[in-house]
């Protein structure tokens, strides 16, 4: 059975663990400066929101951090889930469909029009499980670094 708690300044160990995991996964690093930065607006949960997933024993074993954002195509608001990661030994087991699944409620409860979020396309496992939960756009994502 997994729970999921709003991240608490409690929480730092059990969020830097699992966040710097994410960031490895992904072969990226950042200054501490913009870590702490994102911690504490997690735990401000104003503008950046996040949850913690815990198995039976209390153990954290996933992530998710979202927010919204007013869009042209709508007169409402989007939800972008940014982050989301679960632990490789809990993989399989629910865990990010759970995650997935709150960030929708809450974006339901907060009058959103669509939650999404992007992923790479060699993340194989992670696109199963957002195959089964969403819709691909087609959609390919570009930036511009400042």
């Amino acid at each position: 059975m997994v729970s999921l708690t709003p991240i608490t300044a409690d929480d730092r160990p059990a969020w830097d663990s699992l966040w710097q995991a994410y960031l490895e996964f992904y072969e990226s690093e950042l200054p501490p400066g913009v870590s702490e930065t994102t911690f504490a607006r997690l735990v401000g949960d104003q503008h950046l929101h996040g949850v913690l997933a815990r198995d039976a024993a209390g153990r954290p074993i996933g992530l998710v951090h979202w927010l919204t954002h007013a869009s042209t195509w709508t007169t409402g608001v989007y939800c972008y889930l940014e982050d989301l990661y679960v632990d490789p030994d809990s993989r399989g087991e629910g865990v990010g469909a759970a995650l997935i699944g709150h960030v929708r409620e809450w974006a339901v409860k907060f009058g959103a029009t669509k939650v999404y979020w992007l992923t790479m396309n060699d993340n194989v496992a992670a696109r199963a499980l957002y195959d089964r939960v969403a819709t691909s756009t087609g959609f390919v994502h570009y930036e511009i670094e400042l």
